[in-house]
């Protein structure tokens, strides 16, 4: 039995021998559902799709007139390797790509920094420099796909440097689509890729926000993340709070700043987790868009629609896919995608079925692509806007979890807000972490192949294996990249940037400026790490 106090966001600990079920939040799932089930005003919470509060979708046919983007999360090695497999994609239908950092990039560290030996291109691809990213998207133009970068910490380095590459291109900012996650308060929460305090990285989020909206509207933003709470162990209904909370948090910063709701709000989009549960996770979509909805125009008085709809990624549950038996982790996947579809995604990324024990093999991402083009062409899922509309099963889970999670929500507003509450979410998230890993012992949760249906056969997969010469050649490009640039007006730049992180102006202007004339990402971040410090978790 349990030795925590129970929580109701997080599933009890009853053990296997009781009868009663219940989803990862809590929520005690009856044996059949009645019309009695469903609260009294349905219609006024379900709306149209496309019409406030959006509960069935943004759009008003949905998928009939626009499928989602299949995205596929790749690269590793180096920037010539990650290349290749964009382009690979690209050939097997992928529509837009999403970039993999290793840790040194996603630290804001060069890779001949001694902190970052042995970790070089090993979680995702190098980038040091702009000839870095130019050989990433050698040969794509950069005006036909949309590219979304899992970067946080040094989103805006990225995000210009992308930028810069376009420019070379010929490629106008104007028409450059794509996101960065720069979702800095999940790091702090979840994650523990960050590099600054939290005051510094907000001012360096919200000045990304004012850039593009001046130099890159069609870029997305943020991409505010509850994937990463989850995959750490939040249950589904922590994962609609504490996402909703942070971002509510980020539309704050960026209003203290001096930003206008509707300047940036059209441009603000979420990342959300897809687990096993198909009908908990539908309802979880439909919950989360009505209830950012309601926040944007009664909270912050938006009154663009476009403010109002929430646009979401997904991408299938990293933490759910196992080493045992990795071949079940191919119908595990595709329930995740089917539940994302049904629950109105904008985007979608489906891992490959080798992820628990390694990068993805081209073969594994193959069959990832394949299962979204699966859902999209042979399920029925598109054919009709929120085909679960009106099931007493997810409308009574649709209104519990909105209700819980707004419950979150109050008590983050109670402590001040999601950046003077970092250690509280963190704490809760892990209290649920305990309850998934107590669940799972007791066989209260079964997972196929790991704690039941366990076989004493290991299958053999071959799996994506990294050339370790791969970091030595790294460095060496690094090396020649330095010694072959004006160190001088490098400096000078670095210089300017350091001063405007003690005034008021937009980092990102002696950011780009430093980046233009070769400056390198340690380099840059760097700077601001002498400037802001460093954030240490308490």
């Amino acid at each position: 039995m349990a030795t925590r106090e129970e929580k109701p966001t997080i599933a009890p600990i009853v053990g296997p021998d009781d009868p009663r079920r219940f989803t990862d939040s809590g929520i005690e799932v009856e044996t059949l559902y009645s019309a009695d089930d469903v609260a009294a005003g349905l219609e006024e919470r379900l709306g149209e799709p496309g019409e406030y509060p959006y509960t069935r979708g943004i759009h008003p046919d949905m998928y009939r007139s626009r499928q989602w983007t299949m995205r596929q999360y790749a690269g590793y090695a180096s920037a010539k390797e990650t290349n290749e497999r964009f382009r690979y994609l690209i050939e097997h239908g992928s529509t837009g790509l999403s970039m993999a950092f290793d840790l040194p990039t996603q630290l804001g560290r060069d890779s001949d920094d001694p902190l970052c030996l042995g970790e070089v291109g090993r979680t995702g691809v190098a980038i040091d420099t702009l000839d870095d990213m130019r050989r990433v998207f050698d040969g794509i133009p950069l005006d036909e796909v949309s590219t979304s970068m899992t970067i946080n910490a040094p989103a805006a380095v990225l995000l210009l440097l992308y930028e810069l590459v376009g420019e070379e291109q010929g490629v106008p900012a104007e028409q450059l689509r794509g996101t960065t996650q720069n979702d800095v308060l999940k790091e702090y929460i979840a994650r523990g890729n960050f590099i600054y305090p939290p005051e510094p990285a907000m001012r360096l989020t919200t000045d990304l926000f004012a850039y593009c909206e001046e130099r890159v509207p069609k870029w997305n933003t943020i991409s505010i993340s509850g994937y990463h709470m989850r995959e750490k162990g939040c249950s589904a209904v922590q994962e609609v709070g504490f996402t909703l909370a942070n971002a509510i948090a980020y539309v704050q910063a960026a209003l203290d700043a001096g930003l206008e709701v509707d300047e940036f709000g059209p441009r603000l989009a979420f990342f959300f987790n897809g687990h096993n549960n198909v009908f908990q996770e539908v309802a979880k979509f439909r919950a989360a868009r009505r209830m950012w909805a309601r926040i944007m125009r009664e909270r912050f008085g938006a009154n663009d629609e476009r403010s109002l709809k929430m646009r979401f990624h997904t991408q299938t549950g990293g933490v759910t896919l196992a080493a045992q038996q990795p071949e079940n982790n191919i119908v595990r996947v595709a329930l995740q995608g089917f539940a994302a579809v049904c629950g109105g995604t904008q985007s979608l990324h489906t891992n490959g079925f080798d992820e628990a024990l390694a990068l993805p093999s081209e073969r594994a991402a193959r069959i990832a692509l394949r299962t979204q083009q699966i859902l999209a062409k042979e399920a029925g899922a598109t054919d009709t806007a929120d085909p679960f509309a009106g099931s007493y099963f997810v409308e009574a889970l649709t209104d519990e979890i909105e209700e819980a999670a707004q419950a979150l929500i109050d008590k983050v507003d109670q402590m001040g807000g999601s950046v003077q509450c970092i250690p509280f979410i963190r704490a809760e998230v892990e209290e649920s972490a305990w309850g998934y890993e107590e669940r799972y012992r007791q066989k209260q949760d079964i997972v196929v192949g790991v704690n039941e249906y366990v076989t004493d056969t290991i299958d053999e997969v071959e799996i994506l294996r990294v050339d370790p010469e791969s970091e030595r050649q790294q460095l060496e490009r690094l090396e020649a990249f330095k010694e072959d640039r004006g160190q001088e007006v490098v400096s000078a730049r670095l210089e300017e940037l350091r001063s405007a992180c003690t005034g008021g102006e937009n980092l990102l202007v002696p950011m780009r400026a430093a980046l233009k004339e070769r400056a390198s990402i340690g380099e840059v971040c760097g700077v601001m790490r002498d400037e802001f410090g460093e954030y240490s978790e308490a």
